[in-house]
């Protein structure tokens, strides 16, 4: 029997970040038997902001999981990381390995792209070398398995909510967009409207960029719909929200969220956000799920349609596999 291959998962442990990575390895463990080690970093205070071609292994903090295999281990036969803080690592194991392990970033590294044997990156970052596969959004975790695993411990709140069921994803500020209170307000009317005239139910959960203004507004105006409004107490409800929905909005600022309910077949709507520059990368993303028939603009109303669902973390893990056999 061939033994499991082994990948190391790293990031700086931010969720958003991990879970890129995690999700292309568990996307190749479905296709291969693989062991998972999960690694995260950070580095000490004093080398954060140094440009990665200053950084080295010894600049880390000591909170930070061993990068480097003990004594008599071997590196692994794939290394995926993720975000700005892994560079350095990611181009170090390339060359420490001898080849042994196989490399894959995912984003844009925006620094030595030549450095990494794999690129996974978004189509709608525009990033082209013959290492790089562009993908429609982000690697990411959600598949029809998790969901329902996710769903479990949500089964008696959520499955007896009336349909349809429109699960609401509301992001923040960012650089590109802003989330007012007034934006908010209208944002929550409209929504409202639209449940209402159906005869349906909400599940709305925030990001952590949710303003606080913006956050209150909007539990203010839908909490007499049925359903669930997460205040972030207790078990994230967002694997479950996405199995149970029958629709889902999703705020224009995420390309994750939208991408990862792409993933699901349901009708994706995108809400507008304030727009604080050209949208760039996020209108070429909407446009190109727009083309999958996966998303539009949201018109206030609750019309289902069908597509196929977006796999593009399978994909990609088919692409590390074959990159790997070479």
């Amino acid at each position: 029997m061939t033994a499991p291959l082994s990948i190391w998962v790293v990031s700086d442990g931010r969720i958003g970040m991990e879970n890129q990575a995690l999700g292309l390895a568990e996307a190749v463990q479905r296709q291969r038997p693989a062991d998972i080690t999960v690694k995260r970093i950070r580095w000490r205070p004093l080398f954060d902001k140094l440009p990665s071609a200053l950084k080295t292994g010894g600049m880390l903090d000591p909170s930070s999981d061993r990068v480097a295999p003990a004594s008599g281990e071997a590196w692994p036969d794939i290394w995926i990381a993720t975000g700005r803080a892994t560079l350095p690592l990611s181009a170090a194991v390339r060359r420490r390995s001898q080849g042994q392990t196989l490399v894959v970033q995912t984003q844009d590294p925006r620094w030595k792209l030549n450095a990494y044997d794999l690129v996974v990156a978004p189509a709608h970052d525009g990033v082209a070398a013959p290492n790089v596969l562009s993908i429609t959004g982000s690697p990411h975790r959600v598949t029809p398995a998790r969901l329902a695993e996710g769903a479990a411990a949500f089964e008696a709140a959520l499955s007896p909510l009336p349909r349809p069921r429109v699960a609401v994803l509301i992001g923040g500020r960012s650089a590109a967009f802003d989330l007012t209170e007034d934006h908010a307000v209208a944002l929550a009317d409209q929504i409202g409207n639209a449940v209402r005239k159906a005869g349906g139910s909400l599940m709305l959960t925030f990001s952590r960029r949710t303003p606080e203004t913006a956050r209150a507004a909007m539990t203010a105006r839908l909490a007499s719909l049925p359903g669930q409004i997460w205040n972030g107490a207790g078990a994230n409800p967002y694997f479950a929200f996405l199995h149970f929905a029958d629709h889902v909005l999703v705020t224009e600022d995420s390309a994750n969220m939208a991408a990862e309910a792409a993933s699901t077949g349901k009708p994706v709507h995108i809400l507008p956000m304030i727009p604080l520059k050209p949208p760039g990368k996020f209108a070429r993303l909407h446009a190109d799920l727009k083309q999958r028939g996966a998303a539009r603009p949201f018109d206030g109303s609750l019309e289902p349609w069908d597509y196929e669902p977006l796999a593009e973390t399978d994909r990609a893990a088919g692409a590390v596999l074959e990159k790997l056999g070479r």
